[in-house]
């Protein structure tokens, strides 16, 4: 995620930090200092980081439920309104993902359970929800964020973990794509409902709403997204159509193709037509700002770019995509020649062509192959 910070590595997952937490810790200071002066701010501060300690542990929480099905966490961001552990692939069953998505709100209530314990089962509920009162007791407070952490996470829409536990158990009975569906509506709903309240009472549930309706909207495309790989072939939604670049050009002849073409990426090809690398437009615009347009192409070529056999499933390149957060997926023949290549463009071009297909048409396989591709 953009405008991150890097503060650790916990068990192979890196930990971020969003620049806009900084802003929240400010805005905390200052609110608890007009309350009661330096001393209430400090501790105000305090607080925050102690909740955030507990929502880090949340989301390894998930994060250590996941590696029981054998899926990596690469990292976890920070946010204002919470922590994103963002899992290498999606469960393949509904039943693990039940047990990724509960794992998160469980740690929450063995956080508050320890914490009542501690305190001798002295803290009441009329203490617990005074959250935003610094005169309030620390731990009490603290108990009583994590039980508020569990009900919110349990509402059942998406973002939240809620949402995936409802969509787990929908995707018994339902497709895939049809129970994340209806769990993404929930949770649009429920945004617009923050967003109203947010008018009303706290400007913070805007931007709360907000960011559950994009996040809502997103856990749709990419069930949508997922449907369809499942039924096509690499093959299928490459594009066979480009330009290619010699590794002995220079940025100033990439840059030529990129102004006579459509294209934002060029793969770098050998004589016999083997993948080398990768350049974007983004990388060309970086060397020929610091190296000019005699600088060699290479210097701004990306290698380990993922790639997949053109008789793959599309699951198996959207699955490399995403896990390396790469910009196109390289498809190659028997002969690992590249013959093809899916970007964000090209599947994003299958999801409208596939939605504005009259219903009862199906997505037909290129079957036609010439000679070339007869491999």
């Amino acid at each position: 995620m953009g405008w991150s910070f890097n503060i650790g590595k916990i068990g192979g997952t890196v930990l971020r930090v969003h620049v806009t937490f900084f802003l929240l810790l400010v805005w905390i200071w200052f609110m608890h200092y007009q309350i009661g002066g330096s001393a209430a701010a400090w501790e105000g501060v305090a607080f925050i980081l102690a909740v955030f300690a507990c929502v880090v542990l949340h989301e390894f929480g998930h994060a250590l439920a996941a590696r029981r099905y054998g899926i990596r966490t690469p990292d976890i961001t920070l946010l204002p309104i919470g922590g994103l552990a963002r899992l290498e692939r999606m469960p393949e069953e509904p039943m693990q993902e039940l047990v990724i998505a509960i794992a998160g709100p469980l740690v929450n209530v063995i956080i508050a359970a320890l914490i009542i314990f501690a305190l001798g089962g002295s803290a009441g509920i009329e203490q617990m929800i005074q959250v935003e009162d610094p005169r309030a007791d620390f731990l009490v407070r603290l108990a009583g964020v994590n039980i508020f952490l569990v009900l919110f996470n349990l509402i059942p829409a998406f973002p939240m973990d809620g949402g995936r536990v409802l969509r787990a158990l929908l995707a018994i009975r339902l497709s895939w794509a049809r129970a994340t569906q209806i769990a993404a509506n929930i949770g649009q709903g429920l945004a617009f409902l923050f967003g109203f309240l947010g008018l009303l009472y706290n400007p913070l549930l805007i931007f709360i709403a907000i960011f559950v309706y994009l996040a809502a909207s997103a856990e749709a495309q990419n069930a949508q997204i997922r449907s369809v790989a499942n039924s096509v072939l690499a093959g299928d939604v490459m594009v066979r159509k480009f330009a290619t670049l010699d590794r002995s050009a220079t940025v100033g002849e990439a840059i030529d193709l990129l102004l006579a073409t459509t294209q934002n990426e060029f793969p770098v090809v050998d004589g016999n037509g083997h993948l080398e690398g990768l350049i974007t437009r983004n990388d060309m615009m970086r060397v020929l700002k610091d190296a000019g347009p005699d600088a060699p192409a290479a210097s701004a070529m990306r290698t380990g770019l993922p790639a997949v056999h053109r008789r793959q499933s599309l699951t198996e390149g959207v699955r490399l995509m995403q896990e390396a957060q790469a910009p196109a997926v390289a498809v190659l023949d028997s002969h690992d020649r590249l013959v093809g290549l899916i970007t964000h463009e090209t599947i994003g071009e299958m999801i409208m062509v596939r939605a504005a297909m009259p219903e009862g048409f199906r997505f037909k396989r290129r079957t036609g192959r010439s000679r070339q591709d007869r491999s």
